[in-house]
């Protein structure tokens, strides 16, 4: 039996020039492009690999129904000129009826915090996020709604940082490596390796796509100050926000220059000092001041991009917004490197011994593991 022998069992479908007009039971009529339906008949894509199968640039014509039906709670269509008829669910087609994004599990709100939060920082045991998914998912949640969370009881291994930063992505080298050794050297590229005191920054702005995720692994920590400096950078940018809206708009509108260049290497890349996401709230910020280049803005410009760019680092400075620790040996910090401003008071360095070995994972791992943790997908 064709699909154009079979009587709809609700209320009909109205064809139009570009598509149909579809009457969802809790929605009304809902217009629908035959492109798109065609291009996302559920048989376009493999049922092992998930991946789309359908090349829609390889069509031949212009896709029209010659019959579409509801029945059973789909919407039937049997289409012109190809043997073809595709069945699109209802609540399939109610997902996409408003042109809205596809709900994402991972997109949890945020949570800013200030200079009293480090009683309140999540911590997790080393040896328990290694067995335990629901220690794994603690960790990940507090990573994407305060975007910081401390691992303990961390071995005195380079492969306890490797299996650590492993649960939540792959690691990713920056042009420091596939990791970096945090302590005095003899020949520093970075303030990082020496004892000075490092200035409030995000790391390394100077590449195009700055590392997501950042492991700070203390491993010894005997020196006399040094203490870490924490603070959440979308706390500061959402404050600016309210106070000076302005200041605001060219901090995240107007892209600035960053650099990183020794020796063999000549790293450059430009970035808003505030990032926004899809709903306009403050996502991270960009911010170095040792990786700053020279800005090349027009110089008018600057009458007012200054002004709005010091305030801003001024903000990040007051006492309201930076937490003050001293990270343990054993102790693993792992933040949102595009949202937590961090850096560490001068030290001296025959006080002791300080050592941190650091890498890098990307958010979009970590997004991507909680998604498919949490939620079962398009396609089970």
């Amino acid at each position: 039996m064709s699909v154009a022998q079979v009587e709809p069992l609700i209320e009909p479908v109205v064809f139009e020039k570009n598509g149909l007009t579809v009457m969802l039971p809790e929605d009304g009529p809902v217009y629908f492009n035959a492109w798109w339906l065609r291009d996302n008949c559920p048989t376009s894509f493999d049922s092992e690999t998930r991946e789309r199968t359908f090349d829609v640039f390889h069509h031949a014509t212009t896709p029209f129904p010659a019959d579409a039906v509801i029945q059973d709670g789909a919407l039937m269509i049997r289409w012109a000129e190809e043997d073809h008829v595709s069945r699109y669910p209802l609540e399939f087609l109610r997902t996409y009826a408003q042109g809205s994004r596809r709900a994402d599990p991972a997109d949890l709100p945020r949570t800013p915090w200030f200079a009293d939060h480090y009683p309140d920082i999540t911590r997790v045991s080393h040896r328990v996020l290694l067995e335990d998914a629901g220690e794994r998912r603690r960790w990940m949640e507090a990573l994407l709604i305060e975007g910081i969370a401390i691992v303990t009881d961390m071995p005195d291994t380079h492969e306890a940082l490797t299996s650590t930063a492993g649960l939540l992505g792959t690691i990713r080298p920056s042009f420091f490596g596939d990791y970096f050794d945090v302590r005095t050297h003899i020949k520093p590229t970075n303030l990082a390796y020496t004892s000075k005191a490092l200035e409030l920054h995000t790391d390394v702005p100077a590449e195009e796509l700055a590392p997501g995720i950042q492991y700070l692994h203390c491993r010894r920590n005997s020196v006399e100050g040094g203490r870490n400096l924490f603070l959440d950078g979308t706390a500061v940018a959402n404050d600016l926000r309210m106070v000076d809206p302005e200041a605001f708009r060219l901090l995240s509108e107007i892209e600035v220059p960053f650099y990183k260049e020794h020796d063999d290497i000549d790293m450059r890349a430009r970035h808003t000092v505030i990032e926004l996401d899809h709903n306009d709230a403050v996502s991270g910020v960009t911010i170095s001041q040792h990786m700053a280049d020279i800005f090349d803005l027009p110089q008018r410009l600057m009458d007012s991009y200054y002004p709005a760019f010091v305030k801003f680092g001024r903000m990040l400075q007051e006492e309201k917004y930076l937490m003050r620790f001293t990270l343990a040996a054993g102790e693993c910090i792992s933040f949102d490197n595009h949202r937590i401003v961090h850096g560490r008071a001068a030290y001296s360095a025959t006080s002791g011994e300080r050592y941190l070995r650091g890498t890098y994972t990307d958010r979009g791992e970590l997004r991507g593991l909680y998604r498919a943790m949490v939620s079962e997908g398009r396609f089970k």
